[in-house]
């Protein structure tokens, strides 16, 4: 854990002022945490919605769900962890979570539309006619 001495009143400012324009996450990081984002597994806010001058994100990586686990690799060091997120990259996380959202939805209504049964009972008597049966 860092500590600051409180004593030292311009350096307490500083450090201050790192935390309120945020870091920005590496290559590497930022494909993961979009990932996450695509999957609606972050959760953020502005880090001072009542300061104008402050843009940037606190964000929450929560863990991805088993399968999706087994298939993306993530650091430790970022999922189920607060960040504090520069304003572009913030920005562009809302992007691609607003992005996942509406892609998963997409699938899901495509999902509830569709009629299994028809297609594999009654299609299997038509392929038995030569006919594909869609």
């Amino acid at each position: 854990m860092k500590t600051i001495k409180m004593t030292d009143l311009g350096t307490l400012k500083n450090e201050l002022n790192k935390y309120r324009k945020g870091k920005k996450f590496d290559i590497n990081q930022f494909n993961q945490i979009a990932r996450l984002a695509w999957l609606g597994k972050i959760v953020m806010q502005p880090l001072d919605p009542l300061a104008e001058d402050v843009k940037s994100y606190l964000l929450y990586a929560d863990f991805p769900d088993p399968v999706n686990d087994q298939v993306l690799a993530t650091d430790e060091d970022l999922i189920g962890r607060m960040h504090i997120v520069d304003a572009e990259q913030g920005e562009a996380l809302a992007k691609i979570l607003e992005e996942g959202f509406k892609e998963r939805l997409a699938l899901a209504q495509a999902l509830r539309a569709r009629d299994f049964y028809f297609s594999k009972f009654y299609g299997k008597k038509d392929k038995a006619r030569g006919d594909e049966g869609e």
